[in-house]
């Protein structure tokens, strides 16, 4: 049975790659206006124009997505929102599917891609984690995106979970930029990527259902970067224990 499991799993990559490369240039058309569209109009478009082509896609690869914890975001001034991360099938499923317009820092090492990596910068703020200058830079765009109304997303753990435990240890980026621009948190755990697309296989995927969290927000008032780190770490790992 595991033979056979490893076998469908790369019969099953190679029609979800095939699906992915039809589908991008159809697409592509679509998102064609955020050339010429401004922040936060570019963003919205961006997220529209995603949720529909991730909905498409997820469902014909097998992976329909259900969301929980929406409507923490009714009444909710813009935040950022912190996200696990287990898998290259994240992507995919948190900026689309996000309950606003947002955007998520991502490798910059993607961007020069034809096509996917326009999509993908239209979408995100970039960094190159090896450049000082670079991640400086990516603090204060952040800023700026949260200034003009959109969601932040990030990864606080700063790469792929490769462990056996719920979460890798956090970074302190999304905690300090919560603090300095005084904007609450939205832990957001999402499940079953990690069966999807595992990060120890390559090219192989299961279809599988997926699943995105939202918990309740997280004021950053009169509070640490450390002890909101700290905090927000303990309900996800709880959460996660509890759920998964």
């Amino acid at each position: 049975m595991k033979f056979i499991k490893e076998i469908f799993g790369r019969i099953w990559a190679t029609w979800a790659l095939v699906l992915f490369v039809s589908t991008i240039i159809i697409a592509y058309i679509f998102y064609s206006p955020c050339h010429f569209l401004k922040e936060p109009q570019k963003a919205k478009w961006h997220r529209q124009v995603s949720r529909v082509w991730m909905f498409i896609y997820l469902t014909l690869i097998g992976c329909p997505l259900k969301v929980k914890g929406a409507s923490y975001f009714k009444d909710l001034p813009n935040c950022v929102i912190v996200s696990n991360h287990n898998s290259l099938m994240d992507v995919p499923v948190t900026t689309p599917f996000m309950p606003r317009a947002n955007k998520t820092i991502a490798k910059k090492s993607f961007s020069p891609i034809p096509v996917f990596g326009w999509i993908y910068s239209f979408g995100s703020v970039l960094v190159d984690r090896n450049d000082d200058r670079s991640r400086r830079k990516s603090y204060d765009d952040m800023k700026r995106v949260l200034n003009k109304g959109l969601d932040m997303v990030i990864y606080p753990e700063g790469t792929r979970n490769r462990t056996d435990k719920p979460l890798k240890e956090f970074y302190d980026g999304a905690f300090r930029l919560a603090v300095d621009t005084q904007k609450p948190i939205v832990p957001t755990l999402v499940f079953n990527t990690r069966k999807v697309l595992p990060a120890h296989k390559t090219f192989y995927l299961l279809p599988h259902h997926l699943e995105m969290h939202f918990l309740p927000p997280v004021e950053s008032t009169n509070i640490s970067a450390k002890e909101l780190k700290e905090k927000v770490f303990k309900v996800m790992w709880d959460y996660y224990e509890a759920n998964r």
